[in-house]
């Protein structure tokens, strides 16, 4: 009998040419390192021309000054008193607000119409101002925070956030409160939500906490006073019902 090979601990076939283990010679380690080469080289002659032609564009065309927009001139209620701004076409109803009427009740948060902050109500309907134009509101009906309470009487809402603690830092609650206003109108015209298990429902919805976490999911609140804010919510409907 042949004696058996030594146990070495590497894998006998390892040196030998297979499918998946093809002897790496010198030959075809030249082989690869030239098609690696060849391929880079011709990429950067077919790039070549493009490249420098947007160069020599990039040079030859002049710099232009883009002339700012004429201002505009807007006139609209803003909490039952007639405003007129002429302001940038580009500014939004936040920035009217806050910069040029100094109402800073509402607050810029995400400056994106994600988060809510901004809410304020526009003929009785709300709208994220830091997505509104200012300008395309001229005859229009605006109403921030500061136009919903009455001399020392606060509005429902207002009074039901307090009593309900719906609010932490305070920083989204103008936006909360504008927010619950007109969707406590919105229920009491009958309009549905995405939640309304019956769209044959009544006139006047009920205001279930599907309804309201529906109705105010365009509000977001980081310090997480949810729970509070649709009782708050219902006990306002109550009261104004």
């Amino acid at each position: 009998m042949l004696p058996e090979p030594a146990d070495t601990g590497e894998d006998a076939t390892a040196g030998e040419p297979t499918a998946r283990n093809p002897v790496d010679t010198p030959i075809s380690a030249a082989r690869r390192r030239f098609l690696f080469e060849s391929s880079a080289l011709t990429t950067g002659i077919a790039a070549a021309p493009y490249l420098s032609t947007g160069q020599a564009a990039e040079r030859d065309t002049p710099v232009r000054d883009v002339p700012p927009a004429a201002p505009q001139r807007v006139a609209f209620e803003v909490n039952g008193v007639t405003r007129e701004l002429t302001v940038d076409p580009r500014v939004t109803l936040l920035d009217a607000l806050r910069e040029h009427l100094r109402l800073t009740g509402t607050k810029k948060g995400c400056d994106r119409g994600q988060c809510g902050a901004c809410t304020v109500l526009v003929n009785g309907r709300r709208v994220n101002a830091c997505l509104t134009l200012a300008v395309s509101l001229d005859g229009d009906r605006v109403t921030t925070i500061e136009g919903l309470a009455r001399g020392d009487t606060l509005h429902p809402v207002q009074q039901a956030f307090l009593e309900h603690d719906g609010f932490q830092c305070g920083y989204c609650t103008p936006g909360q409160i504008c927010s619950a206003v007109a969707l406590i109108d919105e229920a009491r015209a009958g309009t549905i939500s995405a939640a309304t298990p019956d769209v044959r429902a009544p006139a006047v919805l009920p205001l279930s906490d599907d309804e309201v976490r529906e109705r105010m999911s365009g509000n977001l609140c980081r310090c997480g006073a949810y729970v509070n804010i649709v009782a708050a919510v219902q006990a306002a409907a109550k009261v104004r019902g």
